[in-house]
């Protein structure tokens, strides 16, 4: 594809962009002291400040770019991501599991784990943390190189190489203290760069009745056809949804990821913290309309020949996660364009960013401390850090040339979620609410699930199963049930999981009520997680509810 032409105004709205994250960057190194100050920002941090980062930390390239591609892919379906798959573990976050997380002023998950059961626990879940935000940034790394591929032609090696030594520069200089502040400025210009698309792209298409008009009804609703795999272009059962995407994965990802959590622990005090998630599923329900909207768009566009829209095809394969930029591409003319390029470029800064912040945070407490040198001291940690900041983005850049060659990222990027965020959230889970469960329970049941969810995804790859093994209402052609098997492959290392933790828990030895206390709902403090008293409309509670029966009603109307 040929490089667009941009003018110097395009030029100038993307240099003083970089500029600026650079300059904050060093600005921001002035005011991180302290370990303390780099991986969690001095915790003090307001709820807007937090709710806008926590979000921001997830509208990266992948969220934006990729999820526009998988409306491509599977039309209406791909909303079930920013629905099912987000709202419920978002809610579930803040108004539950925030308490415990916050006053034991834990740095990180894996800090909860060791509280919880032991040491082991907490090295094992922080190492697949580590290989996870590898293989997450690879992706992130991959889209960036798309975006400068697509508008600039430029080589894909020169791409992937300038996008992490820029990544590396300012992050490393003042940690998570830089990324959340830089994450404020990419929230509104990604915003920027995305709320117009749907609007110039209604227009185009001839209003919203063009989606009855090209598409079927699979591909327009959410629920009415997921009773048989054969009915929806994702070839799911609500079962699948619900099971594997709602719960497995989506609380996976959001009630123990740390990237994101990460945000929510810089918060000043409890109810900060709490309103965080809740804050940020607003937004969550906008970029949904927004990103879902844009893909199906394009969707229809692609139904009609006239269009003259086509997606990227490299080797023989549609690359669905051009579908943004080539969208802007269309849509958008000089000056405008300098803007589109700038909010792609800050959906992969605000990502990796988040991505590294968290990922030099778990090494740092959580393998390094504990593991390699005990007695390290705070300024030590501090360099530690910084030192592992850069060594994760050039293991990233490897992780970029896997993510090339999947058939999308988000298929990629929940294939990876299967198998290392669904066993972890299943121990959290039922360390959290369920004293009965031991050390070794968890230890054994983290390790069982993670290396279960591992083979089953290999076996699959190098067709040793089928995928009608990993999919229990299997049907239509292996090529379409990928995003099917993920998810069911998430409810089998959950039940292999939690399994294998009650098992083994029933013939090893627990720990005492009081080492227990405050880790497990039944022995929590309750005058430790006390919130102060405030009017009904500004608890977590209130706003929490309001977001679900909105979620209820989207639901309902897309049905």
């Amino acid at each position: 594809m040929a490089p667009i032409h941009l003018s110097i105004f395009d030029w100038l709205i993307m240099l003083i962009y970089f500029g600026f994250v650079v300059w904050m960057g060093f600005y921001l190194k002035k005011f991180t002291r302290t370990d303390e100050d780099f991986f969690l920002a001095g915790r003090r941090n307001s709820m807007w400040v937090c709710g806008i980062a926590f979000m921001s930390a997830n509208m990266g390239s992948m969220e934006v770019i990729g999820y526009a591609g998988q409306s491509v892919k599977y039309g209406l379906y791909a909303a079930h991501f920013y629905l099912i798959g987000a709202v419920p573990a978002m809610l579930f976050l803040g108004v539950f599991m925030m308490p415990f997380y916050y006053h034991s002023k834990i740095k990180s998950i894996p800090g909860y784990l060791k509280a919880r059961f032991n040491e082991s626990t907490r090295v094992f879940n922080a190492g697949m943390f580590v290989v996870n935000m590898i293989l997450v940034s690879g992706i992130a790394l991959y889209l960036q190189a798309l975006i400068f591929h697509t508008f600039l032609g430029w080589n894909w090696d020169l791409s992937i190489w300038l996008s992490a030594v820029f990544v590396a520069l300012y992050v490393t200089l003042s940690g998570l203290l830089s990324a959340m502040f830089t994450e404020i400025l990419q929230f509104f210009l990604i915003w920027a760069g995305i709320l117009i698309l749907p609007i110039l792209g209604l227009t185009d298409i001839g209003g919203p009745a063009a989606f009855a008009a090209h598409l079927t009804e699979g591909f327009r609703t959410l629920w009415s056809t997921s009773g048989s795999p054969d009915s929806n272009p994702m070839y799911i059962t609500w079962g699948g949804l619900v099971l594997g995407l709602g719960f497995a994965i989506a609380f996976g990802y959001w009630t123990t990821d740390f990237l994101i959590i990460q945000r929510a622990f810089s918060a000043k005090d409890l109810r900060s913290a709490r309103m965080t998630p809740i804050i940020g599923s607003y937004f969550k329900l906008l970029l949904g309309a927004v990103v879902v909207g844009t893909g199906m768009i394009a969707l229809v566009l692609l139904k009609e020949p006239s269009s003259g829209f086509k997606l990227l095809v490299e080797n023989g394969k549609t690359n669905y996660d051009s579908v943004l930029p080539l969208l802007i591409r269309r849509y958008f003319n000089t000056g405008l364009m300098g803007v589109g390029v700038t909010s792609m470029v800050a959906m992969f800064m605000a990502g990796m960013a988040g991505n590294m912040s968290s990922f030099n945070a778990v090494w740092t407490y959580d393998i390094y401390h504990p593991v390699i040198n005990k007695n390290a001291t705070p300024q030590k940690l501090l360099h530690v850090g910084r030192a592992a900041t850069i060594a994760g983005i050039i293991l990233s850049i490897a992780a970029a040339y896997i993510a090339r060659s999947m058939p999308s990222v988000i298929d990629y990027l929940q294939a990876i979620s299967s198998m290392f965020l669904a066993p972890s959230v299943a121990i959290i889970i039922l360390g959290m609410f369920w004293k009965f469960i031991t050390p070794k329970g968890g230890l054994w049941g983290m390790l069982i699930g993670t290396l279960a969810a591992v083979l089953l995804f290999v076996a699959q790859e190098v067709k040793i199963i089928s995928v009608s093994f990993v999919i229990p209402d299997f049907s239509g052609p292996g090529s379409q049930t990928f995003m099917a098997a993920n998810f069911w492959r998430a409810v089998w290392a959950w039940l292999i999981s939690s399994g294998t933790a009650v098992i083994v828990s029933f013939f090893t030895k627990n720990k005492s009520d009081d080492e227990l206390r405050g880790y497990v709902r039944s022995l929590v403090d309750k005058n430790k997680v006390e919130e102060p008293k405030v009017a009904l409309y500004k608890t977590p509670e209130f706003w929490g509810a309001v977001t679900f029966i909105i979620f209820i009603i989207i639901n309902i109307i897309l049905w």
